[in-house]
This record gives structure tokens, C-alpha cells and sequence, in this order.
């Protein structure tokens, strides 16, 4: 055979000793391949998504669990408790709850029912009882029931600064003022009510008024006069009422 007689077909394989054919073919690219799958997986799960009938209105309603909490009466607050009891009455017919005073625990159970239709109710309802129990009075305390955007806040005089015996007792003249006139200022300044029940001070409002009460009172905490916080609560309060 002459150098250069190979047809083209002929050319495109090369003869092996023994007898067979070897033909070069396009090797894939591993990128692609992987491209190619993840497209199949993509599809397959496309296609197993669930397909869910259309809810009607009586199944969009949501039916709340039945739940049920408890707040701890303490033994000075019986009375207050016993003679206030009709007081209670909204959490009955305006939240739909069921609320009841355990003798044997001391303790005010709130249960929701079948009538409850209100997720937040029985949250609510224990907001109330345990602001009743702190001392708040149970006008100021039903604004819990009435209104969602208040809040109750505690926290302890010897938070702010570690303080004893006459220093103490100063701290906590300094806040409730002659009277209570300080009190009753910074209530008013603020829009909260304040409850001082020994060394816990206790906080009824919104969170931008509780903000600006807890300000003023580690402040009197901390020594400064009552003149000057009036002031600095008032500028305060006023820059809050110019933005709204």
C-alpha cells in the first residue's frame, strides 16, 4: 500500500493489529451535564407541588385553643381583690373568657372557651389582673383590655444604682416627691401611670411614654434635681408631639 491512498472514510479511523476500529467521539462537558440535571431536579419538583382547593369564609375563621393562665394574688391584695371583683367584668363579655379566683392556690385562673374568637384575649385579660395586682387602679388597668399598644414595664431602684439603707429611702422620696406632687407631674408629662410599691417601680403606657417616665425616674434616682427633669421631660414630650 502507497503513502497518501487512504480515502477520507479511511482516514477517519486507523486499523489496529488486530482487526477493529477505533473512532474518536465528542467527550461532554461535565459543566453541562450538571447543568442538564439540576434542570431535570428543578422540573420534578416543580411538578410534585400540592395543589390545595380554595378555603371558603367559615374555614378562614381561627379557632383559638383552649388555654389558661395564672396570676398569683398576694395576701394584701385579698380585699382590694374581693371588693373589685365585678370590676372584672369586661374580661367576660368583651373578650369572651372565663375567669375565676382559685382559693386553694390564691391564684386568679383566666380560661378561654369556645366563645373566644380573639388570639390576643387571654394575654390581654392577664395584663389586667396582674396591673390590678401591682396596685394600678382598675380604670387605668382596663385601658389593657381596651387598648393594644400598652405595655407594663418593672423594674427595681437598686437597678439603676446600688443603694442602702437612708440613701435608699431619699432615692424613693426623691421619685414620689412632697405629696407625691413628682409623681403625679411626671404621670401627667409622660401620659403613663406609676405605681412605687417599696423598691419596684411599676410603669403603665405606651413604649415612648414608659421610655420617657423610666428616664425621668433614674434620673431623680441618680440625684438630679426635680427642676431640671421636669424640664428635660417636657422638652421631651414636646419634640414627641411636634413629630406626630
Amino acid at each position: 500500500m502507497e503513502l497518501g491512498s487512504n480515502t477520507p472514510a479511511e482516514a477517519s479511523a486507523t486499523m489496529r493489529c488486530d482487526g477493529h476500529t477505533d473512532t474518536f467521539e465528542k467527550v461532554k462537558s461535565k459543566r453541562s451535564h450538571k447543568r442538564k440535571r439540576d434542570a431535570a431536579e428543578v422540573e420534578t419538583v416543580a411538578a410534585k407541588r400540592p395543589q390545595f382547593p380554595a378555603l371558603s369564609g367559615d374555614q378562614l375563621t381561627v379557632t383559638v385553643l383552649l388555654e389558661m393562665r395564672k396570676v398569683a394574688v398576694p395576701a394584701h391584695h385579698y380585699t382590694p381583690l374581693k371588693e373589685s371583683w365585678m370590676m372584672f367584668t369586661p374580661i367576660v363579655e368583651h373578650l369572651q373568657l372565663q375567669v375565676r379566683f382559685n382559693l386553694k392556690t390564691r391564684n386568679v385562673e383566666i380560661k378561654t372557651c369556645r366563645e373566644t374568637s380573639d388570639i390576643g384575649a387571654l394575654t390581654r385579660a392577664a395584663d389586667f389582673v396582674k396591673a390590678f395586682v401591682l396596685g394600678f387602679q382598675v380604670e387605668g388597668a382596663l385601658a389593657l383590655i381596651r387598648l393594644d399598644e400598652l405595655f407594663l414595664e418593672t423594674f427595681d431602684v437598686t437597678d439603676v444604682k446600688p443603694l442602702k439603707g437612708d440613701h435608699l429611702s431619699r432615692a424613693i422620696g426623691r421619685i414620689a416627691g412632697k405629696g407625691g406632687k413628682t409623681k403625679f407631674t411626671i404621670e401627667n408629662v409622660t401620659k403613663t401611670r406609676i405605681v412605687l410599691a417599696d423598691t419596684k417601680v411599676h410603669i403603665l403606657g405606651s413604649f415612648q411614654n414608659i421610655k420617657m417616665a423610666r428616664t425621668a425616674i433614674c434620673n431623680l434616682i441618680l440625684g438630679s434635681p426635680p427642676s431640671k427633669v421636669y424640664g428635660n421631660i417636657r422638652a421631651v414630650a414636646s419634640r414627641a408631639a411636634e413629630r406626630f
